[in-house]
C-alpha cells in the first residue's frame, strides 16, 4: 500500500510539472508553420534566414532579367529573321563577338552570385560557441534530444488528434506539434549535433534557415540564435522510410526567464535530480 501510494503521488507530482509547463508556455505565438496556399518562405526569425531569404530576392532579380533579356532576344529574331523577311538565308557558320560574350558574360554572372552566396554558405557552416548544446538523434520515426551541458535527455513523438488540445496545439497543427518539445531561450546561441540511430534522417526548421542530415555513425552540427519569441515546427526532411512523414519537430523559444524554470522542472523530471539536491550540491 505504501508503494502503490509512493507511486500515485510521483505520478501527480509529474503531471503537475507537466501542466505548469505547459502554463508557462501558454500565450506564446505560433510563428514557424506552413500557411494554407503559401508560396513563400516562413517568417525569418534567425540572422540566418534572413540572409537567405535577401539571397533569394537577388538571385530573383539576376534570373528575372535573364529571362527577360533571353524572351525579348527570341522575339526579335523571331521577327528580324522571319522567312518572309529574309527570303535568302544567311550563310554564316559562327561569330566571334557573340561567342566571346555568351560564355564571358555567364561566367560573371556566377562570379558574382558566388561573391554573395559563398559568405551566406560559410556562415552556416562555420559553428560558433554554444550558449546551448543539443544532441539530436533521428529514429524511425521519432526525435530524442540530450541537453548535453544539464545531463538530462527526452524523446519527442508526434501527437494524434485527439491530443493536440491537451498540449495547446491548434487542431490545423496536427502533423507539425510533438508531445515535448525543444525549448531554447531567445537570442541564446543553440548548436545542434545530429546523428542516426538507424537510417539518414534530416533536422530542419525552416523559419530557421537550418537543415541537416542525421547520418548514422557520424555527428553533423548546425546552428541558430532565434531572434523571436514563438513556436515553431519542422519535419523530418530525408525519406526515411515507411512513417517519415510522422516525425515533426517543435522548438519553443522563450524568454531567459521561461527557460530557467522549465529547465529546472526539465532536469528533475527527465534526469531525476531534485532541485534541492542539486542546490546543495552546488
Amino acid at each position: 500500500m505504501r508503494i502503490l501510494r509512493s507511486l500515485l503521488s510521483a505520478v501527480l507530482v509529474t503531471l503537475a510539472g507537466v501542466a505548469q509547463a505547459q502554463e508557462n508556455f501558454q500565450g506564446l505565438e505560433t510563428i514557424g508553420k506552413p500557411a494554407p496556399m503559401g508560396i513563400g518562405f516562413q517568417f525569418p526569425a534567425t540572422e540566418l534566414m534572413r540572409d537567405i531569404v535577401w539571397l533569394d530576392n537577388f538571385l530573383l532579380i539576376i534570373i528575372t532579367a535573364i529571362s527577360l533579356f533571353v524572351t525579348l532576344l527570341l522575339a526579335y529574331a523571331a521577327f528580324k529573321f522571319h522567312a518572309s523577311r529574309n527570303k535568302t538565308p544567311g550563310t554564316f557558320t559562327h561569330n566571334s563577338v557573340v561567342e566571346v560574350l555568351w560564355t564571358v558574360v555567364p561566367v560573371l554572372i556566377l562570379v558574382v552570385i558566388g561573391v554573395f552566396s559563398l559568405p551566406i554558405l560559410f556562415k552556416q557552416q562555420e559553428i560558433p560557441d554554444a550558449d546551448i548544446t543539443i544532441k539530436v538523434t533521428g529514429y524511425q520515426w521519432y526525435w530524442g534530444y540530450e541537453y548535453v551541458d544539464h545531463g538530462f535527455g527526452f524523446e519527442s513523438v508526434l501527437l494524434q488528434k485527439d491530443e493536440l488540445a491537451d498540449f495547446g496545439y491548434a487542431p490545423d497543427e496536427y502533423l507539425l506539434a510533438t508531445d515535448n518539445a525543444v525549448v531554447v531561450p531567445v537570442g541564446a546561441t543553440i548548436v545542434m549535433q545530429l546523428t542516426g540511430a538507424d537510417v539518414i534522417h534530416s533536422w530542419t526548421i525552416p523559419a530557421f534557415g537550418v537543415k541537416q542530415d542525421a547520418v548514422p555513425g557520424r555527428l553533423a552540427e548546425l546552428w541558430f540564435a532565434a531572434e523571436k519569441e514563438g513556436i515553431y515546427f519542422g519535419q523530418c526532411s530525408e525519406l526515411c522510410g515507411q512513417a517519415h512523414a510522422y516525425m515533426p519537430i517543435t522548438v519553443k523559444v522563450v524568454s531567459q526567464a521561461q527557460y530557467d524554470t522549465w529547465l529546472d522542472g526539465a532536469i528533475e523530471e527527465y534526469a531525476g535530480i531534485p532541485q534541492s539536491v542539486r542546490l546543495a550540491s552546488n
